[in-house]
């Protein structure tokens, strides 16, 4: 027996577009409604509102001239309204040819908002999508609040979809609008439905609002749905809709007997253009699409990845177009820190390996993002820490810079053994620094080497602001070096270079 094919609407253009503060550009739902189509390739895509503003109709107008050179005319989908030709003449003009009616799927919906009967309802039904034939326009069905329809008046339900069967029109929508079913209700509801109207095409539309909406779409395709509307990132109203990336994920790795055609490769890239559109941030620990959802961040799992992907789970990064990442952190050990050693192509021996996870920890306690651009800078920072025996210290510092008055730094020097504290002002705050730094030298009778070069570089390709590396170079004696100091404040990074630049001298 072969698989069951489900259809994947995707409703981000619309549904999703009603994410408070969301609206998208006509060009930017042309991008969107292409790349679902062609990039994505879900099989329908739910793209407006019909009658809602002129942007709106110039959007729609833009996707069905792309949509009808393409041969996808029939995938493109519209919100229609029960509005006596008003949307079918708007549908007429913008080239749209399928139409999503709005309806009411409840009892409570029919009697206190529309204020009419069953009977007048259907009947006003049926004109709309006989007008929608005669316009050569397809309908399917929404049965708004259908959710609470099937909790509370189910005699209405079965009444309408008695009625509606006998209509034909190509698909009935069951949303749960207000996102108020459990997956045993979902399962039970659908069920009862698909075994009395064994032949009608039925899609589920689930909303987020106690985030079961994933666990309900299993539900409904163990029931029998035959079609699911989704959006990118699980944009929408309130908690949102079914998400798109986690909706396909479930599918392909828990029901087998189940097939769509979404190209899961495309995901997450979709998933960042439609972030950078919206601005309609990713939670970073949104499962398939967030930043960290392919991190791992604990040592312990870095080595048993090392040691035959002990901590992979199905979820493969690379199944979505993403890597997976080894964060750098307190909490990361020598196996995380090897992890993007093996990246870059680096190798150390067991002491620096030691002396660098160290480092990491410390940036880690001060709450610092250290990234994998960071690792060659560390590095650099340990080993040049080899270089030299630490005979002189800065024990402690007091750095101040006030409006109206000169930058002044108090310091406390440790020389073999000897605690000296000097203050002095100067044009900056490292300035003073060496101000009352070339006092203490003076008082012991000691020169320091002459400044020629400060700078000062973040790591390239790094989106961290953890690290700042800063190179100074010395003249002393007429020879000329450098040191360089870490640390993600610029002028404590300074400070640490010119400690070794007294450590070096002391030699």
């Amino acid at each position: 027996m072969g698989k069951r094919k489900i259809e994947i609407m995707d409703t981000t253009l619309r549904d999703g577009e009603q994410t408070s503060g969301v609206s998208f550009s006509a060009a930017e739902k042309l991008t969107i409604a292409q790349l679902l189509l062609e990039e994505l390739q879900v099989d329908r895509i739910e793209i407006a509102s019909a009658r809602v503003s002129e942007g709106e109709f110039e959007g729609v107008k833009g996707i069905m001239s792309w949509a009808e050179a393409k041969g996808y005319a029939d995938k493109i989908e519209v919100l229609t309204f029960v509005d006596k030709g008003l949307s079918i003449e708007w549908m007429k003009k913008s080239g749209a040819k399928v139409q999503n009616l709005l309806t009411k799927g409840s009892l409570n919906h029919l009697t206190h908002q529309l204020k009419k009967t069953p009977e007048q309802h259907f009947a006003e039904i049926g004109e709309a999508i006989a007008l929608a034939n005669e316009n050569g326009i397809a309908t399917n069905v929404y049965l708004e609040d259908w959710s609470n329809g099937m909790r509370n008046s189910s005699e209405y339900v079965h009444q309408y979809l008695d009625f509606i069967s006998t209509q034909g029109v190509k698909r009935i929508l069951l949303p749960d609008t207000l996102g108020v079913l459990i997956p045993s209700e979902t399962f039970q509801f659908i069920s009862e439905i698909t075994q009395k109207h064994p032949n009608i095409h039925f899609d589920f539309h689930a909303h987020n609002d106690y985030d079961l909406s994933v666990a309900n779409v299993m539900e409904a395709l163990k029931a029998g749905v035959h079609g699911l509307h989704v959006t990118v990132n699980g944009m929408g109203e309130r908690a949102g809709n079914a998400p798109l990336a986690s909706t396909v994920a479930v599918i392909n790795d828990f029901m087998p007997e189940i097939e769509i055609g979404v190209k899961e490769t495309s995901l997450f890239s979709v998933s960042k253009l439609v972030e950078t559109f919206t601005g309609y941030r990713i939670p970073a620990n949104k499962p398939i699409v967030g930043d960290n959802v392919f991190t791992q961040t604990a040592g312990i799992h870095a080595d048993g990845d090392n040691k035959n992907n002990l901590y992979f789970n199905d979820l493969l990064p690379e199944r979505f177009g993403r890597k997976r990442k080894y964060a750098l952190g307190k909490t990361s050990g020598k196996a995380n820190i090897e992890k993007n050693l093996q990246e870059l192509g680096l190798q150390l021996n067991q002491e620096d390996l030691k002396l660098v996870t160290q480092r990491i920890i410390e940036l880690g306690d001060k709450k610092e993002t250290v990234t994998k651009e960071d690792l060659p800078y560390i590095i650099s920072d340990v080993l040049d820490s080899h270089t030299y025996q630490e005979k002189i210290t800065v024990e402690s510092y007091l750095l101040s810079h006030a409006k109206g008055m000169r930058p002044s730094t108090t310091i406390c020097l440790k020389i073999d053994g000897q605690i000296i504290e000097e203050h002095a002002q100067g044009d900056g705050q490292f300035d003073a620094f060496m101000n009352a730094l070339t006092k203490i030298y003076k008082t012991k009778k000691m020169t320091l080497p002459k400044l020629t070069d400060y700078a000062v570089r973040i790591p390239p390709g790094s989106s961290s602001d953890a690290l700042c590396e800063t190179i100074i170079t010395w003249v002393n004696d007429g020879k000329e070096f450098k040191t360089r100091g870490l640390d993600s404040d610029q002028t404590v990074a300074a400070i640490i270079a010119t400690q070794k630049m007294l450590n070096v001298i002391a030699v």
